[in-house]
């Protein structure tokens, strides 16, 4: 095998650090033809062609490539059929099957899927107990959560010290059912948070979202809401989150469906519970970006009666956020004090994005100049200003519903949020 050129050793370390890179893996395939390694050339289009099946440069560069002669055919025999003319595409799909899987299943392997599948087609079978993935209690606790310190306080006052002190509980004759709603802008970290609060109870948690209930059959959703709830109730002590609430409990006034009024129904009966103590050891956490289109009843005592405003992460969360994605890229001189003051209002995704698109700079410099470079503060603090904060447009309709709709002091703190930003 030949050796690589400089920049050929430069392009696979860029390749090494951004895999999914399409375009720039077969800009090496291009050079490695160019050089005459059609093997090294195949390899490389394989992979280009798992990441992006339908892409046509990556199709036309495997003609090429395939067409290259890698080794001389033995001779055929004189009594086989003459070869026909231009590319063998059946060598070819030899050559690859390993590397690109099949873009559809063959149609016994689809009839194996659908008998193995619990829930029929046609809306039959019953729903398998295993459906519902149950994490077992985990290490995540509220100090792993990198600043908000004002919102671990509300927790630990509002939910976490009734809960994990069961004498006192006992003696002033708390019971452990409720549930708290977590609202704010989208990628602030309300998920985590829940894993948080599940690690800090040592509790297990069952995430469930909108696909893991809703059916198209009649009833199906209801039953499904249902056997979360059991499953949640034999895995007691256990937090139920429920994402994207808005869509699970959404105001059945609002609703054209009787489907959708029923499951909200259904998750209402479950927060209630037949018995008086089916729920305890079941810990309700819900999560909405607009909490002005959940169901009134579903905040009524007794079910999430709780509620806690996640913000934008504080400059200690984001100087947390930021090295956590920094972490296992090439960085140097990199001040994150700095960072974390450019980046003020931009949420944790926002700040993933940045991390992102600052490697994308590094990498695309490095594969121009042909020599590969760390990610400097010019690159992230550049990729910070061409981030808009994705809470925004948010923001700006939170404002109207605090205004206006704020009853029962449900958004004071976002008010109070608001105003100190001089948003209101």
């Amino acid at each position: 095998m030949p050796e690589d050129s400089p920049l050929i050793r430069s392009l696979r370390a860029a390749v090494a650090a951004a895999p999914a890179d399409v375009p720039l893996r077969l800009h090496l395939a291009e050079l490695l033809l160019g050089e005459g390694q059609s093997e090294a050339a195949v390899a490389e289009v394989a992979v280009a062609l798992q990441h992006a099946p339908g892409d046509e440069q990556a199709r036309q560069l495997m003609t090429r490539a395939m067409g290259l002669p890698a080794r001389q055919p033995a001779p055929a025999p004189a009594s086989a059929p003459a070869a026909r003319p231009g590319f063998d595409w059946r060598a070819a799909e030899a050559q690859v099957g390993d590397a690109v899987p099949p873009r559809f299943v063959a149609e016994e392997v689809a009839a194996e899927v659908e008998a193995a599948d619990p829930l029929r087609a046609d809306g039959g079978g019953e729903p398998d107990a295993g459906a519902w993935d149950v994490e077992r209690p985990g290490s995540v606790r509220l100090a792993d959560v990198g600043g908000m310190q004002e919102v671990k306080e509300r927790l630990e006052a509002a939910f976490l010290a009734p809960l994990k002190n069961p004498e006192l509980r006992k003696l002033y004759g708390k019971s452990l059912r409720g549930g708290l709603l977590l609202y704010g802008p989208p990628g602030c970290g309300k998920t985590f948070i829940a894993r948080a609060v599940a690690g800090e109870l040592g509790a297990s948690f069952l995430s469930v979202s909108v696909n893991d209930v809703l059916d198209m059959w009649t009833g199906n959703s209801e039953r499904n809401m249902h056997e979360i709830f059991q499953t949640a109730r034999r895995q007691a002590p256990c937090v139920v989150f429920l994402d994207e609430l808005d869509a699970l409990g959404g105001k059945r006034s609002r609703s054209a469906h009787n489907g959708m009024r029923n499951t909200v129904n259904q998750l209402l009966t479950e927060l209630d519970g037949i018995d008086a103590v089916a729920n305890e050891g079941v810990f309700v956490l819900a999560a909405t970006n607009v909490p002005w289109d959940v169901d009134n009843a579903l905040r009524r005592p007794g079910r999430l009666d709780r509620t806690l405003l996640v913000l934008p992460p504080d400059a200690p969360a984001r100087e947390a956020i930021l090295r956590y994605h920094l972490r296992d890229r090439p960085i140097e001189n990199i001040d994150l004090t700095k960072l974390a003051k450019v980046t003020d209002g931009l949420s944790g995704a926002d700040l993933a994005h940045v991390c992102e698109a600052a490697a994308e700079r590094a990498l695309l410099d490095s594969a121009r100049t042909g020599t590969v470079r760390m990610i400097g503060m010019k690159d992230l603090l550049g990729a910070a200003k061409e981030v808009v904060p994705s809470t925004e447009p948010w923001f700006a309709a939170a404002r109207n519903v605090a205004m206006f709709a704020n009853e029962g002091g449900m958004y004071d703190d976002l008010i109070a949020y608001l105003k100190k930003r001089r948003k209101l």
